[in-house]
Order: structure tokens, then sequence, then C-alpha cells
């Protein structure tokens, strides 16, 4: 990638450190240009998903989305024995919308199961706290709250199930690059006012040794990205269960797919006011930066520590196993005229449809410790029961 000048206040923060302290990697400066105490993406203020940020998520399309979400989750707690404690860690809560409507349809269609759940709110960005509190106030019986930090050293313990939508994409990655001469990592340097790209040896062995784990073959001059963080979250979220489950959403592929030669210049993509680049010099701390994960690297991460993979797929299919075309027909019912039926079934399409939709960009995996083959609901024929 080519030099950009420094235009916020960020990247002039990060300029100068480089200058002082020597170049960094990219994961470090990723990390910096998302999470920077005050001045990162996901840490200032300023809203950052719907139609006046720069990105929508399934939940932001429909609240169906969260029902649905929900009614697996009834399915993990009957699975566990129906326990009179069951905790929902929802990692990268955000403002609090999957989670509003994950509770609101549980305390409807499931009050058994309501009466015995915590929901625990995991972010990053404390003050996020009050507006979710006050989003989800006629819940407030049922919340709690913990930090990354405390799931990360394994400060908390519970049966239940960890939640994830869209956390994984926003995990700072190294990005590397095959040469004529092996293997380089891609490390950020500065010049008088811009930042630039230095090809330079792994600054870790684990990338070399990352690469040999999912038999990846790198053709010269194909970039690609390594998130190293992702497995250590598996690996937190493993030591937190008891016994449960752990549900990701995301978009990406396994390592065979997502490290094939036709992505030449990897997945990373920078988000800013509902457009994408591939320019994450630019806009520092006012753009979002992503990548498409590797499942095969959470499933391998999870098998290590004592999680079983029960389900991996595209989003519709899930979907639709859990009931997307009854909760469709229900809304089209429910419908007050043809304009807000027509509202539902065009926000359920995009949730959906695989070409220009969400449904197969979005991938989810189920992956469950202590629950010996797990009847989930996303296994049923579409439409069918168990």
């Amino acid at each position: 990638m080519a030099e950009a000048a420094a235009t916020t206040k960020l990247a002039e923060i990060l300029l100068k450190r480089i200058r002082s302290r020597g170049d960094i990697t990219f994961a470090s400066f990723m990390e910096s240009a998302l999470y920077e105490p005050d001045l990162g993406y996901y840490t200032s203020p300023g809203r950052k998903v719907g139609a006046e940020g720069d990105f929508y998520t399934s939940m932001n399309v429909h609240s169906a989305f969260g029902r649905l979400i929900s009614r697996e989750i009834g399915r993990f707690w009957q699975l566990l024995d129906s326990p009179e404690s069951f905790t929902i860690a929802e990692a990268g809560a955000g403002g609090g919308q999957l989670a509003q409507d994950i509770l609101d349809a549980i305390a409807e269609e499931n009050p058994a199961f309501y009466a015995a759940l915590t929901y625990r709110l995991i972010e990053k960005e404390p003050s996020l706290q009050e507006a979710q509190a006050a989003r989800l106030a006629r819940h407030a019986e049922r919340l709690a709250w913990s930090s990354p930090k405390e799931l990360a050293e394994g400060a908390l313990k519970f049966t239940g199930c960890i939640i994830s939508n869209e956390l994984f994409d926003a995990m700072p990655v190294h990005l590397i690059e095959m040469t004529e001469q092996g293997l380089k990592e891609v490390f950020v340097s500065a010049d008088a006012n811009s930042f630039r790209e230095r090809l330079l040896p792994p600054s870790t062995p684990e990338l070399e040794a990352y690469l040999r784990s999912f038999d990846v073959r790198l053709m010269p001059g194909q970039r690609a990205e390594i998130n190293l963080a992702a497995p250590a979250w598996i690996a937190s979220a493993a030591a937190t269960l008891e016994r449960g489950f752990v549900l990701t959403i995301d978009y990406g592929y396994l390592s065979e797919e997502l490290y094939t030669p036709q992505r030449r210049n990897g997945t990373l993509l920078c988000y800013h006011k509902h457009s994408t680049n591939e320019d994450p010099y630019q806009l520092v701390g006012e753009q979002d930066i992503t990548t498409h994960i590797n499942f095969s690297s959470l499933i391998e991460a999870g098998k290590e520590r004592g999680l079983a993979a029960v389900w991996y797929g595209e989003q519709y299919r899930f979907l639709m196993g859990v009931g997307l075309l009854e909760e469709l027909m229900q809304l089209v019912a429910q419908a007050k005229d043809e304009h807000e039926s027509l509202k539902h079934r065009l926000a359920i399409k995009k949730l959906m449809m695989p070409e220009g939709g969400m449904g197969d960009t979005f991938k989810v995996l189920i992956q469950a410790k202590g629950v010996d083959n797990p009847q989930l609901l996303c296994m049923r024929k579409w439409g069918m029961g168990l």
C-alpha cells in the first residue's frame, strides 16, 4: 500500500510514536487505530453502526435476527438440563441492540428460561455501559457487565453460552507477504508526514507456525492476514465455560478458502459512512478496519481446549433451521398494511439472500463443552421439526 498523509489527531500521535520508538507491526497499528483510548475507532464517541454510522450488521436489519438467535440459546438451556442459573455472555455488545432483541424474545416466549438468566455484556469501551443500561432498563434485574480483560484472565466461570456478532473481524491482525526471499511481515514506518510500509522478517515465529498448521502455501507477491488474538480468545472462552456453548457469527472462511491464491491482496477492508476502501492509513481512528476470519483457527483452538465444533455453515442456513420462514409468515400475518409487510419481507431477504445480502457472507460456528452430540435447532430440515 502507498503512503498516506496524516489527517487525524490519532495519525499524528502514531507518526510521532513511530518516529521516536521505531517501526511497528501492522497488528500494533491496527490495535491503535481501532482501540487507542478516546481516539480509536471503537473507543471514541460517535455512532458506528446503522444508517447514521459506517456499516450495518445483521442485528440492525431486523429484530427477527435476535429473536431467532434467542430460540437457539433457549435450546442450549434445554440441552444443559434447564439449569436454574444460566449466563448469556455477549462479547462486543456495542449499543445493546442484539441484547435487547434476545432478552425481549426470551421474556415473551420462554418465561422459565428468562427467570434463570443472567445477561452479561462484555465490552471494551466502558462508556457504553450507561447506554446499554438505559436501552435494557426493563431487563435490569437480569443484567451484569464484565471487561474483556476479565474474560481473558479467566476471572469468569459459568454455565451457559458466549455469543459474538462480528467480534473477530475487528481484532488486530498481522499482515504478511510472501516474497521471493521467503515470508515477510508488514511493518508500519513513518517519513516526514505519512505512514509507509516496510517488509521485514516476521516479528514472531508464531506466524510461520500458523501457516504450517493450516498447510497454507502463499504465492510470491500474495498478502494475507493472520489473527493470533482469535485463538487466544477462544481459549479464554473455553476456560470460562464450565458447560455450554460458544456461538460465533462473523464473515470469513475455512483456511483452504481464505488463503486461496485468488485472494492475492488478502481480505482487509475499511469502512467509512457505508463506503469501503483498502487504505487503512487514511482517516486513522475514524474508519473501521476489518478482515475476514479463519474459522479453521477457531475450530482448532476450541478443540485443544475441550470445545467441540458441532455446527458450522452460512448464516442463511442457520436462520432457516431455527425458524426464519415461520418468523416471516408470522410477521406478514401481523402486519398492519402491505407497506409494513413488504418492509418485513425485504429485511428478512437481506438476512438470508446469498447474493447482495448477508446470507452467505456471514457464517455461524457453534462449539460445545460438556454436551455430547447436541441436537440443535439449526440442524433441522428447513421448516420441519427435530
